[in-house]
């Protein structure tokens, strides 16, 4: 690693999933420096969880795209910018071609072309698959290509707050796991891709414990702009009592689901937020629902569904082959984000945002299964270019004192009388329960008030452990008061989009209102509260 690894970088990555590493690939060509921080390890990222597919035109036709197009936009409720969509899906047979050259296996098909399966609320099959391994195949050929390129990398560094200079953001804090000590990289410029926030939905999600939404909540409190972050997406299919995935593939190669009678109940290629209220809307009824697989046959589930075979068994003691599989619906995929446009840049100078943290008008209210790993590649790379083009006329920063390093340090003598473990559990529950699939003003209400009650009990909690060496409660603080941060940003959201959109399913407000086919932008006030506004789909 070289010595002067914390000064002068060009590009600053924080993050190491799909967008990161396609970031950091793409600055590199621009002969910059480039430096990837990352929570985890990059092969640890929420990529994995990408199993299914990745959608794309294999054949560079127009009609092929404009359907790809079409039902992206339709997917998104009318909160999908035109811009943007095209932009994505036009480059998406490119987007392809480029994974198969840097070494990502994809499955193919008798004609040894790349093999395609079709996903939920798509009008024609176009999501090109490996296995149902295609996020952990994609994020490791990544990281191989980053190697190859030297790109340096800094793991377990979790990212604390962005610094900012005369409302230019010149770097970031980060806190090493290992020794709980705080740096300080100044960069020019600064690209966020640490992924989503669905842990404000703890125990009730599909994804990993370290997905906080760290970037989100410090791009917040930086004074960057947010966008449509009342907009999460329950998958349908997760395992019931332990929330582990299982991909549409499972729907896409022809499962059903079923009642305790093996009756189907809904064409299971609908949109995601159809299915998933139609399966929450029995279990409220103490009805249980199963994925069938059985019909699917052995061989053919063992080459393309492998991975659902596996978890199922080590998880449940379950043979999919032969069993019923238990599934409830589960927190999976933030829609909302950091605002940005197609260049990927955000509202504040020389930061960028891409993947799931952001919000750059694809998904809008509903995300199509296949266009997430799509994205990440898409805008990863315009992400990437535009911030090495950038940093080419920027200074070197000046390094500045943060008010971090004490504010971390005084973690290690704060009052710690309320248990934020407790909390932590309290507030998933009520999140699910509150403000899950069908919401009203009553619950969100509720939830405000005990959210607000939270933030003042926060002098109260802290962390008990005081060692210096891998204090995972010291992370683990620091995470939830991102999400508690960020909760209360959701909240705003879905109070005020008095309507039902997508994923956004409020029973007091059923309906779609063609006043509010906008985004909603939320951001941080001098005085530390939050304002809203809709703004026009752009």
């Amino acid at each position: 690693m070289k010595k002067n690894l914390f000064q002068n970088i060009d590009v600053l990555v924080i993050g190491s999933g799909g967008s990161g590493l396609t970031a950091a690939l793409e600055a590199k060509k621009s002969n910059v420096n480039v430096l990837v921080v990352s929570k985890t390890y990059p092969t640890h990222s929420q990529t994995c969880q990408a199993q299914g597919g990745i959608n794309a035109s294999r054949e560079e036709s127009q009609e092929d795209i404009q359907s790809h197009i079409n039902d992206t936009l339709k997917g998104s409720h009318g909160l999908g910018s035109l811009e943007a969509t095209k932009i994505m899906c036009q480059n998406a047979p490119k987007t392809i071609k480029w994974l198969d050259t840097i070494g990502v296996p994809f499955s193919r098909d008798k004609e040894n072309k790349i093999a395609q399966r079709k996903f939920g609320a798509a009008s024609k099959i176009r999501t090109c698959y490996s296995s149902d391994y295609t996020g952990l195949k994609i994020l490791h050929s990544l990281y191989d290509n980053c190697i190859k390129e030297e790109i340096d990398f800094l793991n377990e560094y979790q990212l604390l707050d962005l610094i900012k200079e005369n409302n230019k953001i010149i770097g970031a804090d980060f806190l090493c796991i290992k020794s709980s000590e705080v740096i300080s990289i100044f960069a020019k410029t600064t690209i966020l891709a640490t992924g989503g926030y669905s842990n404000i939905y703890n125990k009730f999600t599909t994804n990993s414990h370290a997905t906080t939404g760290d970037g989100v909540a410090a791009a917040l409190r930086a004074g960057a702009k947010l966008s449509n972050m009342e907009m999460i997406q329950f998958h349908p299919t997760a395992m019931k009592g332990n929330n582990i995935l299982i991909s549409e593939s499972a729907r896409g190669e022809g499962g059903y689901l079923v009642n305790k009678d093996e009756k189907r109940f809904i064409d299971e290629l609908k949109p995601r937020d159809e299915v998933a209220r139609a399966i929450y809307s029995k279990q409220i009824k103490n009805e249980e629902v199963f994925l069938d697989l059985r019909h699917i046959g052995e061989e053919k589930i063992d080459a393309v569904m492998p991975q659902e075979r596996r978890l199922a068994k080590e998880f449940m003691n379950i043979d999919i082959t032969k069993e019923l599989l238990p599934i409830n619906p589960a927190a999976h995929y933030c829609m909302g984000g950091i605002k940005t446009n197609v260049s990927c840049e955000t509202s504040l100078e020389n930061l960028y945002a891409c993947g799931e943290c952001s919000q750059v008008g694809i998904h809008g209210a509903n995300r199509l299964g296949g266009n997430s790993l799509q994205e990440i590649i898409t805008f990863g790379k315009i992400a990437g270019v535009n911030a090495a083009n950038k940093s080419k006329s920027i200074q070197n920063s000046q390094s500045i004192l943060t008010k971090t390093h004490k504010s971390v340090k005084n973690y290690f003598t704060q009052d710690s009388t309320i248990n934020f473990y407790e909390i932590k559990e309290d507030m998933g529950r009520a999140f699910f329960n509150n403000l899950g699939l069908f919401r009203n003003e009553e619950k969100i209400d509720s939830l405000i008030i005990q959210v607000n009650k939270w933030k003042k009990d926060l002098k109260n909690m802290g962390i008990r452990d005081k060692s210096q060496f891998y204090n995972k409660n010291l992370v683990e603080f620091i995470e939830f008061k991102n999400m508690l941060e960020l909760g209360e940003a959701v909240l705003l959201g879905a109070k005020m989009r008095k309507e039902s959109r997508g994923a956004h399913f409020r029973t007091d407000f059923p309906v779609e209102k063609e006043s509010l086919c906008k985004n909603s932008t939320i951001y941080k006030n001098s005085d530390e509260t939050l304002s809203i506004l809709f703004e026009d789909i752009t």
